[in-house]
């Protein structure tokens, strides 16, 4: 095995088509394939005023997630945070969290470890209602 592993993330499948999600979300998930051993990491696009229908928390991954692109608000339990390009927000794993895209929509990285595989997100669907 190479000590490394290169890939492009708009490469990486988009996985929202299996969950009705598109093309309001795009989300590629590189943890397989880049052959991650100890984290995760995935890019997200999200559409304009696109508000994900659940939030999640984790029972053992911390996540951090960076705006790359656009404008968006992120609910973390109870607060909401206006996020800019180049912000970076660390989620403890038990905040419960959710993404709206702003205006022009958003672009993020997010970033998770330690590697935990999938089941480790529990869903709480329409979690964040105005």
């Amino acid at each position: 095995m190479a000590g490394y592993t290169h890939l492009n993330l708009k490469e990486v499948e988009d996985q929202a088509p299996k969950f009705d999600m598109s093309p309001d979300l795009e989300f590629r998930s590189a943890r397989v394939p880049l052959e991650m051993e100890n984290a995760g990491i995935s890019y997200l696009r999200v559409a304009p005023n696109f508000r994900m229908p659940f939030g999640h928390q984790h029972n053992v991954q911390e996540e951090v997630y960076v705006l790359i692109n656009g404008t968006a608000r992120i609910k973390l339990d109870d607060e909401v945070l206006d996020l800019k390009p180049l912000d970076a927000v660390r989620i403890h794993r038990e905040t419960m969290r959710n993404l709206e895209g702003g205006p022009e929509g958003a672009e993020l990285i997010a970033f998770g470890a330690p590697n935990t595989g999938p089941g480790d997100g529990p869903m709480t669907q329409g979690w964040w209602m105005d």
